[in-house]
Parts: C-alpha cells; sequence; structure tokens
C-alpha cells in the first residue's frame, strides 16, 4: 500500500518552465495529484470538489493534464476555476502511465516524503472530499 510516487519531470502548463516533481512536493506537508482532461466527463463533475479542496491550507493541488488541447484545458480553467497550485502538462499521457493511471479521473493523495497515501480512481466525491480533510490534518 505505501508505495512511493515515481520522480517525473514535467512542463507547467500555463508558464512552460520545466520542473521535477521532488521540487514541487519536497515541501508540503501533502499533495494531491489529480489526474484530469477537459474532454473528459467526470473531470467537469469532479471538478467543484478540486475548488473545494484547494482551500484546505496543508495541501498542495497538482494536476496533470492528460492527453489534452492546452487552450482548451486553460479555458476549462478559466471558465470552471483553477484549483491548482501547480499545473502539469502530459501530452502523451507518459507521465500518468508512471503513476499507474489507467484511466481519468485519477487522484494520489501523497506525503511530503512521497509515499502515496491514498488512490482514488474516478471522479472525487464529497464523502472522499471529507476523507482527504481527515487524512491531512493529522
Amino acid at each position: 500500500k505505501n508505495k512511493n510516487l515515481e520522480e517525473f519531470i514535467s512542463t507547467e502548463l500555463f508558464s512552460n518552465k520545466q520542473f521535477n516533481s521532488k521540487d514541487i512536493i519536497e515541501n508540503n506537508n501533502f499533495t494531491l495529484i489529480n489526474i484530469w482532461s477537459s474532454w473528459c466527463a467526470p473531470c467537469r463533475k469532479e471538478h467543484p470538489n478540486l475548488v473545494r479542496l484547494s482551500k484546505i491550507k496543508n495541501i498542495k493541488l497538482v494536476g496533470v493534464n492528460f492527453k489534452d488541447n492546452v487552450e482548451n484545458a486553460k479555458s476549462f480553467l478559466k471558465e470552471n476555476g483553477n484549483p491548482f497550485d501547480i499545473l502539469a502538462e502530459d501530452k502523451n499521457g507518459k507521465n500518468s502511465v508512471n503513476f499507474g493511471v489507467y484511466g481519468i479521473p485519477e487522484t494520489i493523495l501523497i506525503d511530503s516524503e512521497l509515499n502515496i497515501l491514498k488512490k482514488y480512481i474516478g471522479p472525487l466525491n464529497i464523502k472522499e472530499v471529507n476523507e482527504i480533510r481527515k487524512l491531512v490534518k493529522k
């Protein structure tokens, strides 16, 4: 159960800067990685719950934009709000495969040591939002 997250390098969707996963995770108590796409209907359904989670102080939200058109992704976030502290591009799906992702949306909660605490398959619901809240308050 306590697997470690594979390190990855990606490009930030808005700034086009390259970053290493370790750089963005190391200083956080908890990081929530959400793999999503603007063309994915369940992702749209889950989005308000990500916005709720973005209000929690000791958690950083990392969005991984999966096989998406950059402009579509940007307008989706403009329209629905951007809960992500950082947004990684995954144009060909390679990073998502490294996470062991089978379909989207998927969400992975990790601690500062890169331990995977919990993996959520499918859109986050309010029950899972509350569970994440409890996990990160410890």
